[in-house]
């Protein structure tokens, strides 16, 4: 969707120029229709043979040159602003800057703005050698032939197993360097 406020900014720039130009044609045609003139008693302000078309213009005119310089002044301002945020934003990012600076000057992290390399060279540390008994190797699995069953026949991975019930096995000692330890004898295979 279009930005409207921009369109809206143009459209009331649009009207005011429109507006502007039809009360300066009202204001010639006035002052052209009366030429005759006026005494203006004002409290203690006497003036005596106004044109009678200066006593609706000049007010007018006063106005409208009042809110154009209003409308410049608030523009200004709002400039000056736009651009006190604008400085102070330059002076976060540069000070953003200087602590990510100082941050990886602390942790000794590669510096972001070039590719040199870390001033101290990291070297890593071999890990201890673990002594580990050897685990026995599991029984490879038996590999089944499935032969193609007649209609209506069982094939033997169709048929319920039979499982037998074992003794569970006795731990056996195992020597260590300090003491013993009991593990767990192996199933016989098949079982």
């Amino acid at each position: 969707m279009p930005d409207l406020s921009h369109l809206w900014q143009r459209f009331m720039l649009a009207s005011a120029l429109v507006v502007g130009l039809a009360i300066g044609i009202a204001a010639t045609v006035f002052g052209y229709s009366n030429l005759a003139t006026v005494d203006v008693n004002w409290s203690v302000f006497h003036v005596d043979g106004v044109p009678l078309w200066t006593v609706a213009v000049v007010p007018l005119a006063l106005v409208l040159v009042a809110g154009t310089l209003y409308h410049w002044m608030d523009g200004l301002h709002h400039f000056s602003e736009h651009m006190r945020h604008r400085r102070r934003v330059h002076e976060l990012e540069a000070e953003i800057t200087s602590l990510r600076e100082h941050l990886d000057h602390v942790l000794e992290m590669p510096d972001h703005s070039s590719s040199r390399l870390p001033s101290k060279a990291i070297k890593a540390e071999p890990l201890p050698a673990v002594h580990e008994t050897e685990s026995p190797a599991l029984p490879e699995p038996v590999a089944q032939v499935d032969v193609a069953a007649e209609n209506g026949a069982k094939t033997a991975s169709q048929r319920p197993t039979r499982t037998k019930r074992t003794e569970p096995p006795t731990p056996t000692p195992v020597a260590t360097d300090g003491g013993e330890e009991l593990a767990a004898a192996e199933p016989a295979p098949g079982a």
